[in-house]
C-alpha cells in the first residue's frame, strides 16, 4: 500500500490549514485512491467532494470529507513530491553525465528517466524503463505533454546508440500516446557518423508522421568534455557539417510549414553559432516550443537587445564592467559591447573563457566554472563589475565547481553578478 505524500508545507487561509493539517502530516489516499507522487495528487483533488485520509504525526488516522469548488486547490505542498524517482538504465554511447569530470556534486551524476519528471518539469525521458501500466497512466491521467529523447527511430541504432533491449520500441510507445492524444516534444542528440545524414531524415520523416501528437523535433549537437576515457570515440561537428545540417533543416522546415503550418523540427543555436550562420526570425520557432532546449535562446537575445539598446543613456557616472561568455557566444556580444563603449563614462570588455574545467571542446556558456574564470580574470579583472552568465549559476550563485558568485568575486576583488539576458544586463551595468 503506498506510504502517500509528506506534507512540507500548509498555505495560511487555505482549506488544508482550516481543517487543521501541519508540516510532517502524511496524506494517504484521496476519495481511496492511493498516492504515490504528486500527479496523483493532483488527479483525484480535482473533483468537488473528496474524502481525504491523512495519516497525523501523533499516530492518528483522520479521514477528512471535503466540499470545494472543482479544481480549487487545498493548499498543500509536499516534502518529496515524487518519492521514488525512476533512474535512467541506459547505456548511451553519447551520455553527458558519464563523461563528467569526477568529484562534484552527487546531484551532477544522478541519471533520472522519469515520464512524471517529464510531465511535471519539461526534462526529456527515453520511456526504455516505461512499462504498458506506465503508458495506460500517462494516457489515464492525461500526463500531457511529455518530451522525449527520441535520437532516432532504427530500431537497431536506438538499441545501439542507447545500450538498452527496449529502445527499439519508441515509435510503437509513440503510436500509443498518440492514440491517447497525448500531445510530445522529442530531441535528437546528433553525433556525426552514427545517426545524422540520412538516418536523421529517416527520424525525422517518422515523427512527423506522427503529428499532431508529435509537435515537435529539437536537433542538437552531442557534447563532448575531456572525460571520455573508455568510452564511444565521438567526434563534434565541423563548421561545414554545421553548415550542411543547417541547410537540410531549412528545407525539411519549408516542406513541414506546407503541409502543418508549422515549422516542426528545429535545430539547437549551437549549430548557428558554429556555422556562423544568422538566426532565424522569431515566427520561425513557433512560440520557442524548444527553448529549453538551447532552441531559440540567441533569437530572444538578439530580439531584446534590440529592445533595450535605444534606451541606453548617452552618458552615466565612470565605471568599467567585464562581461563574460562562453567561447562558443562571443560573437554575440561583441556589436553589444560596441554599442555599451558609445555612453560616456561607461568601460566594457568582453572576456571569452576557455572551458578548462570540462575540456576545450565545451564552449557553452552554461558549463562555464568559477574557476576558469577566476583563473582566466586573475590580475586583470579591470572592472568594478564582472558579469556572468545566469545560465552558468545554480540557483543563481553557484558554478559548476560549486564555487559561488561571491568568492569568484572575492578572489577578483570586485562585485560578481549573473544576468540571464540583455536588460538584465544594462540593468546590472546602469545601477552598478
Amino acid at each position: 500500500m503506498s506510504e502517500g505524500l509528506v506534507v512540507q508545507a500548509v498555505r495560511p487561509g487555505s482549506i488544508a490549514a482550516e481543517l487543521e493539517l501541519f508540516p510532517g502530516d502524511r496524506v494517504i489516499s484521496v476519495n481511496a485512491a492511493p498516492l504515490d507522487d504528486l500527479i496523483d495528487y493532483r488527479f483525484y483533488s480535482t473533483d468537488e467532494r473528496l474524502r481525504v485520509l491523512v495519516a497525523k504525526q501523533g499516530g492518528e488516522r483522520w479521514l477528512l470529507e471535503i466540499e470545494k469548488e472543482y479544481d480549487e486547490d487545498l493548499g498543500l505542498s509536499f516534502a518529496a513530491p515524487i518519492p521514488k524517482m525512476h533512474r535512467c538504465r541506459n547505456r548511451c554511447l553519447f551520455c553527458f553525465v558519464d563523461q563528467m569530470r569526477p568529484g562534484l556534486r552527487s546531484s551532477l551524476y544522478i541519471k533520472d528517466d522519469d515520464y512524471r519528471l517529464s510531465f511535471l518539469e519539461g526534462n526529456f525521458i527515453t520511456l526504455t524503463n516505461a512499462d504498458e501500466r506506465d503508458l495506460e497512466r500517462i494516457a489515464d491521467q492525461r500526463l500531457s505533454p511529455l518530451y522525449v529523447s527520441v535520437h532516432t527511430t532504427n530500431p537497431a541504432l536506438r538499441r545501439r546508440l542507447m545500450g538498452h533491449r527496449r529502445a527499439g520500441e519508441i515509435v510503437r510507445q509513440l503510436r500509443f500516446l498518440r492514440a491517447a492524444g497525448i500531445e510530445v516534444h522529442t530531441q535528437v542528440v546528433l553525433c556525426p557518423g552514427l545517426n545524422d545524414g540520412g538516418e536523421l531524415w529517416r527520424t525525422v520523416k517518422d515523427l512527423a508522421a506522427l503529428w499532431p501528437s508529435v509537435r515537435s523535433v529539437g536537433v542538437v549537437p552531442v557534447g563532448r568534455t575531456r572525460y571520455r576515457e573508455g568510452l564511444y570515440p565521438l567526434t563534434g561537428f565541423t563548421v561545414p557539417g554545421a553548415r550542411s545540417l543547417l541547410t537540410a533543416v531549412g528545407a525539411w522546415q519549408e516542406r513541414y510549414r506546407r503541409r502543418y503550418g508549422n515549422s516542426f523540427v528545429y535545430a539547437a543555436d549551437e549549430f548557428f553559432l558554429l556555422a556562423g550562420c544568422d538566426v532565424p526570425p522569431a515566427a520561425a520557432y513557433d512560440g520557442f516550443v524548444q527553448l529549453e532546449n538551447g532552441v531559440g535562446l540567441v533569437r530572444l537575445f538578439l530580439d531584446e537587445w534590440a529592445l533595450v539598446e535605444p534606451e541606453l543613456p548617452n552618458r552615466m557616472s565612470p565605471r568599467r564592467v567585464t562581461i563574460v561568455s562562453g567561447r562558443l557566444a562571443a560573437s554575440l556580444f561583441v556589436p553589444l559591447v560596441e554599442r555599451l563603449n558609445r555612453v560616456e563614462g561607461l568601460e566594457v570588455r568582453l572576456a571569452a573563457i576557455d572551458n578548462q574545467f570540462l575540456g576545450p571542446t565545451v564552449t557553452v556558456s552554461g558549463l562555464l566554472s568559477g574557476g576558469d574564470i577566476a583563473a582566466q580574470l586573475a590580475g586583470g579583472a579591470f572592472a568594478d563589475l564582472v558579469v556572468v552568465p545566469g545560465t552558468a549559476l545554480k540557483d543563481g550563485r553557484e558554478f559548476l565547481d560549486d564555487m559561488t558568485s561571491a568568492e569568484l568575486g572575492r578572489r577578483l576583488g570586485t562585485r560578481v553578478e549573473g544576468a540571464a539576458g540583455p536588460r538584465a544586463l544594462v540593468r546590472l551595468i546602469l545601477d552598478a
